[in-house]
């Protein structure tokens, strides 16, 4: 009789440690067959700004990965009789002062601002939720103690960090890359840190310790999995303001360097001739203020697809 007891009550235990927290949440989407991740899906595509900002972005990438065949000049080409001219026919966006078709370069500089963004995000991502679930999956003084430095380092100017890191090891775009999401990460630690200490309460991880699943691999088989919503609502939330702080850098010198150029760098280019020739900073800048909005769009509609709340409320 004791025997029978306890395999009935340990069968309930190695059902349930394997199944998401957000399928406890959302009886419904159990019932009909589809996983939370389908459900989600279907929410973001209901939202319009949301699908707006993704084909906004999708045909953005594809012109930049496409910049080779669809640029109608060499990236490089110029043209000092020509000079500086408005849009016309032959020159869509018009040209800078070395004769330069704007148009071409945007296309190309678009390749080095999502390049910087994507990256440097990358770079945050990888510090950020190793960092984070190690300080929330080791708790105590650990954590305690990975938190205070946390917030020293963001008691530093960041800019200032990013400047120091760049005259310290060059001025080129790979560095770029490192000191942009070196300075990325300390809010994604939090994040992933509040979510681990979450999901440590859950019956499914309490279920999954109770049969003897080591803590490596709950936190890389169940509790990370668990997280993804809010890391990729902050992930892509991240990328815009990668991609302002390499715009800001380019004003100060010291982003991308010729004849490389990113939206940043030609937008601070544009600025020091915007009295004359104004369409240098304005089309620029344009490109780089509608990316901003639709990546700001997606991430609004990612947040609410993957809110738990409204997946248990429908």
């Amino acid at each position: 009789m004791r025997r029978g007891q306890a395999t009935s009550g340990a069968a309930p235990l190695q059902g349930t440690h394997d199944i998401p927290h957000s399928a406890f949440r959302n009886p419904q989407s159990r019932r009909s067959g589809a996983s939370p991740w389908q459900d989600a899906f279907r929410r973001l595509r209901r939202n319009g700004p949301a699908m707006l900002g993704l084909g906004i972005l999708t045909a953005f990438v594809l012109a930049a990965v496409l910049a080779p065949w669809i640029a109608p000049y060499p990236f490089d080409r110029t043209n000092l009789r020509y000079g500086a001219r408005p849009p016309s026919p032959t020159h869509l966006l018009g040209t800078d002062e070395l004769g330069r078709d704007l148009f071409t370069r945007i296309l190309y500089g678009a390749r080095i601002s999502f390049a910087v963004g994507i990256l440097a995000t990358l770079v945050s991502l990888t510090i950020g939720v190793a960092y984070g679930s190690i300080a929330g999956s080791a708790g105590g003084r650990a954590d305690h103690l990975m938190m205070r430095v946390v917030d020293i380092l963001y008691g530093l100017p960041f800019m200032f960090f990013v400047i120091i890191l760049m005259v310290i090891f060059g001025r080129n775009i790979l560095n770029l890359f490192v000191a942009l999401g070196a300075v990325q990460w300390l809010t994604m630690a939090r994040i992933v840190r509040g979510q681990v200490l979450s999901l440590k309460a859950r019956e499914f991880v309490l279920s999954a310790l109770a049969i003897g699943v080591s803590p490596a691999r709950l936190l890389v088989r169940h509790v990370l999995p668990n997280a993804l919503g809010p890391i990729v609502v902050y992930a892509t939330l991240t990328v815009p303001a990668v991609m302002l702080e390499e715009a800001f850098l380019s004003f100060l010198g010291l982003g991308v360097q010729p004849p490389m150029a990113s939206w940043g760098s030609l937008a601070s280019e544009g600025s020091a001739a915007m009295e004359s020739y104004p369409w240098l900073i304005l089309f620029p800048g344009l490109a780089l203020t509608v990316t901003l909005l639709a990546l700001n769009f997606l991430g609004d509609g990612l947040r609410d697809a993957l809110d738990p709340q409204m997946t248990a409320a429908r």
